[in-house]
């Protein structure tokens, strides 16, 4: 595979860019090559400037459910595009998007939007702690909740093998009030919400988290997460940047029966393009200026080209039967790949939740933070390389989902299991 474009795209993009890229795990270190740089996308593939192309499991990370390129979501933006892309002002697309969040998430009432996840979840603990008067916020070792100094503590994916405070220029004083507990773990989650001298205002979880690669929360543990935080009036915030309109319409809390006070989204509601939004109970976001005293504020929240994106997105995803479609397809695909690795006897795990998972180049069961340093980094990178060389496009992390879209047809998927085999098949001679 010629890749000769990427590479000079790469050294130019090294000369004005820090790292060459613009969000660190794009450059592709953690796997021991270069970035290929993408230059289009329709349905299930991305193409390089190369002309490659690529069956695309990474989906923009998450957003491209419907595929790339999807005729509803293209003609809604080209529609808002024609009236001008940026207002600064309130507009009828926003009101309509946050109609279809309200209706569709069972635990928010109300909803802002933002501009990206980040930006959801920074929001969300400040609106928490204006909320309780109290300072501390617990999450989830390998929980990764943006880039936000708050969250910089035991992060995963890109950041997942640094420790406090997770990044140069992070001040210790914030940091501080961050305590970072293991995922799954029952006796250390009630131990640590019961200490009454933390001063806890709220605990921000991926109710499936999917940065330390995709870990399911083990039978009842979120249920008494939602029961201790509520009897001990901690704000319980849900991060459904991934999750939301990803595992259903109701995102995980419709899926596990769980309400949060307190939920962030992006990636899905915006269709692809910047988008971000935190919602929950009336009382809490009535806290939130201009209605109360806790300020937030964006030129670009509510965006009319997101917007249109996003109301476009929705109504596709509430047609009858989509996430039962999309779902058995994932299914069917995590099972070959199952079989293939016991084929080749590899030692992998493999985690599914809904039409995203990853496989784990580990022979021990995944459930937290510390299970999945267990995994074998090089052999994945091996894997990642020989996939990407036969037209596989991963996320270039061990760390990281695979997303299955709407747009991966049953041929796409058969193609990417016959170069899975060859993988694998190589992987076991090595």
């Amino acid at each position: 595979m010629n890749t000769d474009k990427s590479i000079s795209f790469f050294k130019r993009a090294l000369k004005s860019i820090p790292g060459g890229v613009s969000s660190p795990v794009r450059a592709c270190k953690s796997v021991g090559c270069d970035p290929v740089f993408i230059e289009r996308a329709n349905g299930s593939k991305v193409y390089d400037v190369d002309g490659n192309e690529y069956i695309d499991f990474v989906c923009s990370w998450g957003p491209m459910i419907l595929g790339h390129n999807h005729p509803a979501i293209v003609a809604a933006v080209q529609d808002a595009l024609g009236r001008g892309t940026s207002f600064g002002a309130p507009t009828p697309l926003e009101v309509e998007l946050a109609e279809l969040v309200v209706d569709a998430m069972p635990s928010v009432e109300k909803v802002r939007f933002v501009s990206s996840g980040t930006e959801a979840t920074m929001s969300a603990i400040r609106l928490a702690r204006g909320y309780t008067q109290k300072s501390k916020v617990i999450k989830f070792d390998g929980g990764y909740h943006g880039h936000a100094d708050s969250f910089l503590v035991k992060a995963g994916s890109g950041v997942i093998t640094l420790g406090i405070p997770g990044s140069p220029g992070v001040p210790e004083d914030i940091v501080k009030n961050t305590i970072s507990i293991p995922f799954n773990d029952l006796e250390i989650l009630e131990k640590t919400l019961r200490d009454e001298s933390l001063d806890i205002a709220c605990v921000i979880v991926e109710p499936v988290p999917a940065n330390m690669g995709v870990i399911l929360p083990s039978e009842g543990y979120l249920k008494k997460l939602r029961a201790l935080t509520a009897e001990l009036n901690i704000v319980l915030i849900f991060d459904e940047v991934i999750t939301g309109f990803r595992l259903s319409l109701g995102g995980a809390q419709a899926k596990f029966g769980i309400n949060p006070d307190l939920t962030c989204m992006g990636k899905i509601i915006g269709g692809g393009l910047p988008v971000g939004a935190y919602g929950g109970k009336k009382e809490i976001m009535a806290m939130i200026a201009p209605e109360g005293p806790v300020y937030q504020a964006g030129t670009l929240s509510g965006n009319p080209l997101a917007m249109a994106a996003g109301i476009a997105t929705l109504k596709t995803l509430a047609e009858p039967g989509f996430y039962d479609k999309l779902d058995q397809k994932a299914a069917a695909y995590a099972d070959e790949l199952e079989r293939l690795a016991a084929k080749y006897s590899l030692e992998t795990t493999l985690n599914r939740a809904g039409s995203v998972m990853t496989t784990f180049f580990t022979k021990n069961p995944v459930t937290d933070f510390n299970s999945a340093m267990d995994a074998d980094t090089n052999k994945f990178s091996l894997f990642y390389q020989d996939m990407l060389a036969q037209g596989i496009y991963l996320a270039p992390s061990q760390f990281e989902g695979a997303f299955i879209s709407a747009a991966h047809t049953s041929e796409d998927l058969e193609k990417a299991l016959e170069k899975t085999e060859c993988s694998f098949r190589k992987l076991a001679n090595s």
